[in-house]
């Protein structure tokens, strides 16, 4: 079993600190919601967002939702040979269940997500498909138990990903940055056993995971 973390991923709603600018108050009456209850998104909220801390890792919920859509749409997935977890920028857990089908419409995953961190699970027929928690990157990996932790990013040593899907052992974890910008933390890096650059160009993480659960696919169920 494989696990993949979105890790510092940029999907939190609205901090407290922004629910008053005019940007945030606007587009709040436009969607008929509280600005407590909306998530933060760089489109509609980059005024606001100027000069926040972590700025760079943060609003833009859109990545979050390809990279699920890559990790959750595959036969890995399906065959439950792979978990799939969300570690946001604000120290909560995203755990993806079992089979579930996310919205591939992005106005439809907001609306989930925001209900999500709202309710703090989904649920159908009694099962969780997704459950939020308040929980360390730390706690998470030490929960996952993995044998080996490995971190992609551009800063790490030059592999490929056919060379790191074939070394990756049945009990492995992958983490990839779920932002647009940036590097992991020192929070992250210290968790992290391996850090592996896969690609000589810097990638979006949707990309790399797709390229990479693909040829761990080829391996372990073809």
């Amino acid at each position: 079993m494989l696990s993949l973390v979105l890790t510092e991923s940029a999907l939190e709603l609205v901090p407290k600190e922004l629910q008053n600018h005019s940007s945030v108050l606007s587009y709040s009456k436009k969607m008929k919601k509280r600005p407590s209850d909306m998530i933060l998104d760089i489109s509609w909220h980059y005024a606001a967002m100027k000069g926040i801390k972590d700025s760079l890792k943060r609003g833009r919920p859109d990545l979050v939702h390809l990279c699920l859509l890559e990790a959750c749409s595959i036969p890995l997935y399906f065959e439950k040979k792979l978990r799939v977890y969300v570690h946001t920028i604000n120290n909560k857990v995203i755990f993806v269940g079992e089979k579930v089908r996310l919205p591939k419409s992005y106005h439809r995953f907001i609306g989930l997500m925001e209900k999500l961190f709202s309710d703090k699970k989904i649920q159908e027929g009694g099962k969780n498909l997704l459950e939020i928690k308040d929980m360390t990157f730390d706690n998470l990996i030490d929960r996952i138990g993995a044998k080996e932790v490995i971190g992609l990013s551009t800063k790490g040593l030059k592999s490929s990903y056919v060379q790191l899907a074939q070394e990756l052992g049945n009990n492995s974890c992958i983490v990839v940055g779920g932002f647009a910008r940036g590097h992991f933390s020192e929070m992250v890096l210290k968790k992290i056993d391996k850090l592996i650059c896969v690609d000589k160009n810097p990638l979006e993480a949707h990309v790399v995971i797709a390229r990479l659960l693909y040829e761990c696919e080829k391996r372990i169920i073809m």
